[in-house]
């Protein structure tokens, strides 16, 4: 027994037999703080070490041989600029040519004399057939973790000096305590945790891992729920000022736009409407796809605000975002008396602005962070928008949150976003919000034609399209990745990009923008581009959201597989912002075919649609990055698992309907608690 039976699972990792302060040291740099960190690192793959393949017998395909090496050697080709080590694989019945690219160490990892297991691929290549790339384990690790010689093992990611083996022995020395690992959830699934965690780690087949991920994946399910849940009860229970709809005025506003509002946007404008009637604080996200017209829609609410007497906010991630949505309030709700300012780092004569924010006088402040700075003081908010919220922490949030001058009410929120959110992720991490979805453009949009090229087709197929574009005055913006394999800065990269284009185009007037430059710098650059001063914009990620730009209709993006399919829609949205047909380029490089990704972007500008794809492909963390103001973590659950999510939804609300509840699962409250940080916008 290593630790006391009644120890709580949320002890620290030195309560461990064997786990010192350097040990546990080390372990909480990765993550390791808990018993219950450790026992919920899961392997990442299984191998079934009694299915080995004698080397006379290899067939192409994956093998895992049992055997020895010899002759290892390393050796560096200038052309291709990287190392490859070679080595012979031997067993009783033959020999076969192992290869490893880039992986230097190997040479020096084997003893000739000991007995590895070698799982790789063996295939034909470059004239003779060769186990390629082959992960290795020493046998001996094997038979010393292999409980009842099942051969059946966990392979564990490695974390620093610890590898795969080093967590096979610690889970061997914690095996009698994970059998009895007390139930997460005893009022809903009793007596499956402890079963699942065990065959998760030593189990005697894919069959036994399959049953254990089933539950697992469940548990982790059941608690976002209820922490969306609980968030929603809480905010249920917090105080707003309610703002009255009056029909006159809102006709008001929609009889002076310049366009005409499409039914979806009056459809999302009513949701929002209706919601700040309420008593309680909205606590909604409108969703909606690049150049949907979501500032709109929140115009017609901050106008609602404004007739009832009171001060709106909209936080947004960049400067030139906040200008952009500052120069548009101030054109719609100007006309009608509202009084839009801009408060960015830039702003001048700052403290006078803020005197006359603190009096009332202004009623809509946009801006950055500026907003949300101690000595910006409110009137009387009522009404804050976060644009891209998923970009903000909680912790910025809640400074604007806490902006109404009176602590007993909170203002209506609305979160907007150009990133649409998938409907697995809408009933799980954002399940406290009701969400509004513009499902449609405006009418005049032009679709935007999306191809993908290799750098080979280049010359043909895009430069004679460009060199057209720019005669017809129109405009380009040229991506390239933040920083190159060779480690050359963001700045330089965008530069020697700049040059190329210069030596290709020589009549083109072209400008870089990277992030690393001045905010004023980067407005100013932006701004001649808008002015049409600017042919060629060459610039990193740092225009994914931004001005809009109706004159830029072409956009070339480099090194595409290197960016995620969601930033490349959000790219992609940049052109296609006016009446006139608009092309978006991928350029791959190398002769490998276009990806998944990349052939999804190519058939459909339909945002939502590619949001359940990068789902799909790339799962929620990935997607959303620090999700909210937290990691998406999840280890086993997948967010496209409907059938699990709507299991976990009826037996949340079964849950919810006794309170006793949460007083009996004291470690699951645990785990919601941060869950709730999580997903929580309030």
């Amino acid at each position: 027994m290593l630790y006391n039976i009644d120890m709580n699972l949320l002890s620290e990792v030195t309560e461990i037999q064997g786990v010192g302060p350097k040990t546990a040291t080390a372990l909480n740099k990765y993550g390791f703080y808990t018993i219950k960190d450790l026992i919920y690192y899961f392997p990442r793959s299984y191998e079934d070490y009694k299915k080995t393949t004698k080397i006379s017998d290899l067939t192409p395909g994956k093998v895992i041989i049992r055997g020895k090496i010899r002759n290892l050697k390393t050796q560096y080709t200038r052309r291709r600029n990287f190392n490859i080590t070679t080595g012979e694989v031997y067993d009783e019945t033959g020999a076969v040519k192992a290869i490893w690219y880039n992986q230097p160490y190997r040479s020096k990892t084997f003893k000739e004399n000991q007995t590895y297991f070698f799982t790789g691929n063996f295939d034909f290549k470059y004239n003779h057939y060769q186990l390629t790339s082959p992960t290795t384990v020493l046998a001996d690790d094997i038979y010393e973790t292999d409980h009842e010689n099942s051969g059946f093992q966990p392979i564990y990611p490695a974390k620093g000096s610890y590898k795969s083996i080093w967590f096979k022995r610690m889970f061997q020395n914690l095996r009698n305590e994970i059998a009895i690992v007390p139930d997460l959830l005893p009022i809903v699934k009793p007596g499956l945790r402890a079963d699942a965690l065990f065959n998760i780690h030593f189990p005697d087949s894919f069959d036994d891992v399959e049953k254990a991920k089933e539950y697992l994946a469940y548990e982790e399910i059941f608690e976002l729920i209820l922490a969306s849940r609980l968030n929603k009860n809480e905010n249920s229970k917090l105080r707003a000022e309610p703002l009255k709809f009056n029909a006159k005025n809102t006709k008001e506003l929609v009889n002076a736009l310049p366009f005409q509002l499409t039914n979806a946007q009056r459809l999302a404008a009513w949701d929002i409407l209706k919601d700040l009637e309420k008593a309680t604080p909205m606590n909604r996200l409108l969703q909606g796809d690049v150049g949907s017209g979501k500032t709109v829609v929140s115009a017609l609410a901050i106008y609602q605000c404004f007739k009832a007497g009171k001060q709106s906010a909209l936080l947004a991630p960049t400067a030139i975002l906040a200008t952009q949505h500052a120069k548009t309030l101030k054109n719609l709700l100007g006309p009608l008396g509202v009084k839009v300012e801009l408060l960015i780092g830039a702003t001048k004569k700052k403290d006078d602005l803020k005197a006359r924010i603190k009096s009332g006088e202004i009623d809509v402040v946009v801006g950055t962070h500026a907003i949300i700075t101690d000595d910006t003081v409110f009137s009387d908010l009522a009404f804050a928008i976060i644009d891209e919220q998923h970009r903000f922490g909680v912790m910025q949030r809640q400074k604007l949150l806490l902006k109404t001058g009176d602590k007993t009410t909170a203002p209506h929120l609305l979160a907007m976003t150009a990133t649409p959110i998938p409907r697995s992720l809408q009933l799980t991490i954002f399940g406290d919000l009701s969400v509004s979805t513009i499902s449609e453009l405006p009418k005049g949009r032009t679709p935007i034609k999306t191809k993908i090229l290799n750098e080979t087709e280049m010359k043909e197929q895009l430069y004679p399209v460009l060199n057209q574009k720019m005669k017809d005055k129109e405009q380009i913006y040229w991506i390239c990745k933040l920083i190159e394999e060779t480690g050359r800065s963001e700045a330089s990269n965008v530069k020697k990009e700049a040059d190329k284009l210069k030596m290709k185009f020589p009549k083109a007037k072209i400008e870089f923008l990277h992030g690393k430059m001045k905010t004023d710098e980067k407005d100013e650059i932006m701004n001649r581009f808008k002015d049409g001063k600017i042919d060629i914009l060459v610039s990193t990620t740092v225009v994914e959201v931004g001005v809009d730009v109706p004159n830029a209709t072409q956009i070339v993006i480099m090194d595409a597989e290197s960016f995620g399919l969601a930033q490349l829609h959000q790219l992609r949205g940049r052109v296609g912002r006016g009446t006139k047909p608009s092309n978006c380029f991928l350029i791959t490089s190398g002769d490998t075919p276009p990806s998944q990704r990349l052939s999804e972007l190519e058939k459909s500008t339909n945002g939502f649609y590619l949001a359940e794809v990068d789902l799909k492909l790339r799962g929620p963390g990935e997607i959303y990055g620090q999700l909210q103001h937290g990691v998406m973590n999840l280890k086993i659950a997948s967010l496209t698992d409907t059938k699990t999510i709507s299991k976990a939804q009826k037996d949340v609300e079964v849950f919810l309907q006794n309170p006793d509840n949460m007083i009996k699962c004291k470690e699951l409250m645990s785990e919601i608690k941060k869950y709730q940080q999580l997903t929580t916008l309030n």
